[in-house]
């Protein structure tokens, strides 16, 4: 990073640089806080439909 005084245009230009970085990195932090936050309901949701147990039961009635 340069130090000492710096031009407008090289001000305007850093915090163009320095607000689409945030940027991006704002929209990796949110994707990662919704992938996580699905994976979290549909957790939940399997343990709900499961009742705790480790495997669905299907086809309990057999064939009647």
């Amino acid at each position: 990073m340069k130090t000492g005084p710096i031009n407008f245009e090289s001000l305007v230009s850093l915090c163009g640089q320095t607000h689409e970085a945030m940027l991006r990195q704002v929209a990796r932090s949110v994707n990662i806080g919704l992938v996580v936050r699905n994976w979290l309901f549909g957790w939940y949701i399997v343990e709900y439909q499961q009742n705790g147990a480790d495997r669905a039961e299907y086809g309990e009635r057999g064939s009647e």
